[in-house]
């Protein structure tokens, strides 16, 4: 979809979470996660992201863990590649094609530290980027109509993701209040199974005039309904972001 094309509902969440030139000059975004959920205890990762210092690369696909699973240690995702490095750079454990690596889900599945990695990787990337996520090239987006319950009156735009980019699925549903916040998204996560969620979004927060949200839970989809609990629960503290001189541009499929 061309700039032409990108009006309306996504000029407004791209304005109400910092505008375009800043965010084509943000290069780093650093940050604390603290991530937790049954979802997690039940793949055998609960403690993987209790309390995490991470940093995502804004114009390229990588994230960086410290001290991922252990003092002095770092876990590196990009799409094609995540590794468990130690403090020199030397790589100790490596996966490449990680996205074709998951287990068929079923009861009692566990994932291993590589598995947590590239899912935390490419799903922190995802968090932290939007809403510049959406306008890199291959990302189409169409305003649906509009969403009411609970309350709400929110406005939807339906995202289909090109394949280069790594997301929980291809095509995905953003739900935005009156002033452009985002407030839920819509997905069925492709290594968990494609299992449908909603996945809501609050306490926003301006870091160098950029918009956050700060807290979001995951509630899956049974019978048709979202779940009363949620089954994965994210916290970002201690945002911060470093900027570039001038505006990038991003660099698709390097890693």
């Amino acid at each position: 979809m061309n700039d032409g094309q990108r009006t309306g509902l996504l000029d407004l969440v791209l304005e109400t979470h910092g505008g375009r030139e800043q965010w084509s000059r943000a290069r780093t975004i650093r940050a604390h996660l603290h991530m937790v959920g049954p979802t997690w205890t039940g793949l055998g990762q609960e403690k993987t992201f209790a309390g995490v210092d991470l940093a995502v690369d804004v114009h390229r696909q990588r994230t960086v863990f410290a001290d991922f699973t252990g003092r002095g240690l770092r876990g590196v995702y990009t799409p094609k590649r995540v590794t468990i490095e130690d403090a020199d750079g030397a790589v100790l454990q490596e996966r490449r094609t990680p996205r074709e690596s998951f287990p068929p889900r079923a009861r009692g599945m566990k994932w291993d530290a590589l598995h947590a990695l590239y899912f935390a990787g490419y799903g922190m990337w995802n968090y932290l980027t939007n809403p510049h996520l959406l306008t890199l090239p291959g990302v189409r987006t169409e305003e649906l109509e509009p969403w009411r319950g609970g309350g709400h009156h929110w406005r939807r735009l339906h995202v289909t993701f090109p394949s280069h980019l790594a997301t929980h699925s291809t095509r995905q549903t953003f739900y935005y209040d009156e002033r452009g916040l985002q407030r839920r998204v819509d997905y069925a996560p492709y290594v968990l199974g494609n299992l449908p969620a909603t996945h809501h979004t609050e306490a926003h927060r301006r870091v160098s005039g950029l918009v956050f949200p700060t807290h979001r839970y995951v509630l899956p989809i049974v019978d048709g309904k979202p779940a009363s609990r949620p089954t994965i629960i994210v916290d970002f503290s201690d945002l911060a972001v470093e900027f570039s001189g001038e505006a990038l541009s991003f660099e698709g499929g390097r890693e």
